[in-house]
């Protein structure tokens, strides 16, 4: 593994090359913009890597009135992992807040003059501030660009990348509506997506496997749900085949 400091912040980016990738996963945790999630990096990133892609694990500044620095350090870390990996697509994928993240470099990498992913992973992710919103992951990230710049379902544009969204019916924390209101705007704009909710589990269950069971908050493995990476995997292999 290398570590590479961002030259903005005090992020880092963990780099596990792979010998022919067949693409560049860029993970962001989720934690509510207050601390990094542990079960949505490293095994998240050992997963892609069985897939055969390289991964760059983001951890971004957290804590308060952080505006788009969090952003900005993402698209810091897509641009130095396609610097890297010239020849092969780069992919930004995020969990609940880091979803949030992910999706915003997505709505708002031009806006910024920020590097453009070629495609999300959204994970139960973040999407509004209106009136499903986690409102712990806006409190922390303060005021942006322009009134609601966080409330990424209002940005959606043309050059929003394909996106592949999962979700579970049964979140409290981050309701199904987020990302149906994403899904939503991805298609009144004709952006390739593949939405996926599933009737049970509850927020966070990342990969749903045995390994990241956690048990204290009824988080368990689920292989129904598990099916999302999978899925993930062939959504971005169509649009490897769609690009050729």
């Amino acid at each position: 593994m290398e570590t590479i400091a961002c030259p903005l912040s005090g992020a880092t980016v963990e780099i596990e090359d792979t010998v022919g990738a067949v693409g560049v996963i860029v993970i962001c945790p989720g934690g509510g913009y207050e601390w990094h999630a542990p079960r949505e990096m490293e095994p998240v990133g050992a997963a892609y890597r069985k897939a055969g892609y390289a991964t760059a694990i983001l951890r971004y500044t957290v804590g308060n009135d952080l505006g788009t620095l969090p952003v900005r350090e993402l698209g810091w870390a897509v641009g130095l992992m396609k610097d890297r990996y010239p020849s092969t697509a780069v992919i930004a994928a995020g969990f609940s807040a880091g979803g949030h993240l992910a999706a915003t470099l997505g709505v708002h990498a031009v806006r910024l003059n920020l590097v453009l992913p070629d495609a999300l992973i959204l994970s139960y992710p973040v999407i509004t501030d209106g009136k499903a919103a986690h409102e712990g992951s806006f409190s922390h990230l303060g005021e942006g660009e322009e009134p609601h710049f966080f409330s990424l379902e209002r940005w959606v544009d043309s050059h929003t990348p394909p996106t592949f969204i999962w979700h579970t019916g049964e979140d409290t924390d981050v309701p199904v509506e987020n990302s149906l209101l994403f899904a939503t705007a991805l298609a009144a704009h004709h952006i390739p997506f593949s939405l996926h909710t599933y009737p049970q589990g509850v927020h966070g269950l990342s990969l749903a496997t045995p390994e990241v069971d956690d048990p204290e908050k009824n988080r368990m493995s689920d292989p129904f749900v598990a099916t999302w990476l999978p899925l993930s995997l062939q959504f971005l292999e169509t649009l490897s085949t769609a690009a050729h």
